[in-house]
């Protein structure tokens, strides 16, 4: 018999285990090299005097096995707030137990539960399965829409 599976918001004590699980989902994404993600501005950015993000985790018994983070964003021509999934990761051992399902679940009954328009995410366009799991939930792949990104010394060049 499995182990139940439950979600809670995370906590600033969790802060290490978020940090795990981000550079899991780095290496899994082949980005590891730009995961400069460290305990004190994590804490800073989920739990500090103006958070800009929040956290769940997905638990099998006790067992760690999944985590996102998301944030608020805005949608003008809705004139309404919206949920954005940053990132979603299950562990390789949790993985086709219906983990990944109920975590996004949970964020689409919370983004109704704030009077949300949308509950948005991106996903890498090498990642088919991924892609055909999101659109069998009823997720629309946006073909016209493109991530566009200001990052490093561009971003502190143009922002100058």
């Amino acid at each position: 018999m499995s182990s139940p599976f439950t979600i809670r918001p995370a906590t600033a004590s969790d802060v290490p285990l978020l940090l795990e699980f981000i550079r899991d989902l780095a290496e899994f994404e082949k980005l590891a090299h730009e995961c400069l993600a460290d305990e004190a501005s994590l804490h800073a950015a989920l739990f500090g005097p103006r958070p800009c993000a929040e956290a769940l985790l997905g638990f099998a018994g006790e067992e760690p096995a999944a985590f996102a983070i998301f944030f608020q964003n805005f949608s003008t021509f809705l004139a309404r707030p919206g949920i954005h999934l940053e990132d979603l990761f299950v562990r390789p051992a949790f993985r086709r137990r219906g983990y990944a399902k109920a975590m996004l679940a949970h964020l689409a009954r919370e983004a109704n539960r704030r009077g949300c328009g949308r509950f948005e995410w991106a996903v890498l366009d090498w990642n088919a399965p991924a892609i055909t799991f999101y659109e069998s939930l009823g997720a629309a792949v946006l073909p016209d829409w493109r991530v566009c990104r200001l990052t490093g010394n561009a971003l502190a060049r143009f922002g100058t």
